[in-house]
C-alpha cells in the first residue's frame, strides 16, 4: 500500500510538472519511481510507458481536432521514434539492474542538465521561418528521442520538442501537435518492447500503472490552474535540478568518490541549478517574456512527455 501511494504521488507530481511545462512526465515519474518507490529502471520505464498509452492517445486526438498536426512530420518522426523506443525498451529489459541503474541515472542527469540550460536562457522560442524539415534529420532525431525515452524512462518531449523549437522552421503549435501525436507510436513501441521482455513484471505491476494514472488524473486540474500562476522558467529549472540531484549518486558511485565528496558535489549541483533557475526568471522579466515561454515552447496541459 505504501509503494502504491508513492506511485500515485509520482503520477501527481509528474502531471503537475508536465501540465505546467508541457514536458517532463516520463523523466519525473521514472525518477520518483526509482528513487522513492525503489523500483528498478526497467520496471519504472515499463510502468510509465504503459500508463502513457492512454494519455498520449488523448493528446494526439486533441491536437488533431484543433488542427495542430502535420501528419508528414508525425510519420517521419514517429515511425523512427517507435523503432528507437522498441530497441531501447528491449535493451533495458535484458540489462541487469546493476548495469541499468547507472545508465538510466546518467540519461536522466543529462536530461536534467538540458532542462536547466533551456530554461536558464529566459527567452521564448525564435520566430518560425516555416521551412520544411530534412526527412533524414527527422528520422535520426526520432530514433534518438525514442531510444532515450524508453531506456531513460522518459525524454521524448524534451529531446524532440526542444530540438525542433530551436530550429524555428514551422509554427510552434504544429511542432507541439506533431511531437505529441508521434509520441503515441513511440509509447506503443516501447510498451511492446517491455511486454516482450518482461511481461510477468508488467502484469505484476498493473496496480502501479493504475496508481500512476490515478495520481495524474487527480493532479491535472491543479496543473491547469498553476500554469497561469507559476513562472515556467523557475519551475523548469527546479525540475532539471531535481533530476540531476536525485540521480547523481548512482553516476558518482561509479567514480568511487568518498561520501563527503559526493555530498559536496550534490550540494554544488543544487546551488548551481537553483541559481540558474533564478537567472532564467530574471532574464525573462528583463526581456518582457510574460508567463515564460511562448505557446510554442510550452505544450498544452494535457500533453505528456
Amino acid at each position: 500500500m505504501r509503494k502504491l501511494l508513492l506511485i500515485a504521488v509520482a503520477g501527481a507530481a509528474a502531471e503537475l510538472i508536465d501540465g505546467t511545462l508541457g514536458m517532463g512526465f516520463g523523466v519525473t515519474a521514472s525518477t520518483v519511481l526509482i528513487v522513492l518507490a525503489g523500483l528498478g529502471p526497467a520496471q519504472a520505464s515499463a510502468i510509465v510507458h504503459t500508463a502513457e498509452l492512454g494519455t498520449t492517445l488523448a493528446s494526439g486526438v486533441s491536437h488533431w481536432k484543433f488542427g495542430n498536426v502535420d501528419w508528414g512530420v508525425v510519420l517521419r518522426l514517429g515511425v523512427p521514434g517507435a523503432i528507437g523506443a522498441f530497441l531501447g525498451a528491449t535493451l533495458l529489459s535484458h540489462m541487469s539492474t546493476a548495469v541499468a541503474a547507472p545508465v538510466t541515472a546518467g540519461i536522466l542527469c543529462v536530461l536534467g542538465v538540458v532542462l536547466v540550460a533551456k530554461f536558464a536562457r529566459g527567452a521564448s522560442a525564435p520566430p518560425p521561418m516555416k521551412q520544411p524539415y530534412n526527412p533524414v534529420f527527422l528520422a535520426v532525431l526520432g530514433v534518438c528521442g525514442g531510444f532515450i525515452d524508453a531506456s531513460g524512462g522518459g525524454g521524448w518531449g524534451p529531446v524532440t520538442s526542444s530540438t525542433l523549437m530551436s530550429l524555428g522552421r514551422t509554427e510552434p503549435r504544429r511542432v507541439i501537435g506533431a511531437v505529441n501525436t508521434a509520441e503515441f507510436l513511440v509509447t506503443l513501441a516501447a510498451t511492446l518492447g517491455f511486454a516482450l521482455g518482461m511481461w510477468h513484471d508488467l502484469v505484476a505491476n498493473a496496480v502501479a500503472v493504475a496508481g500512476l494514472l490515478l495520481g495524474g488524473v487527480i493532479a491535472a486540474p491543479l496543473a491547469a490552474w498553476l500554469v497561469s500562476r507559476v513562472n515556467p522558467f523557475l519551475l523548469g529549472g527546479v525540475v532539471g535540478t531535481s533530476l540531476v540531484f536525485l540521480n547523481s549518486p548512482k553516476v558518482l558511485a561509479l567514480m568511487e568518490f568518498s561520501d563527503r565528496t559526493v555530498l559536496g558535489i550534490r550540494l554544488l549541483i543544487l546551488l548551481v541549478g537553483l541559481s540558474l533557475s533564478v537567472v532564467g526568471v530574471w532574464r525573462s522579466t528583463r526581456r518582457g517574456v510574460v508567463g515564460g515561454p511562448t505557446a510554442g515552447e510550452r505544450e498544452p496541459a494535457m500533453a505528456t512527455a
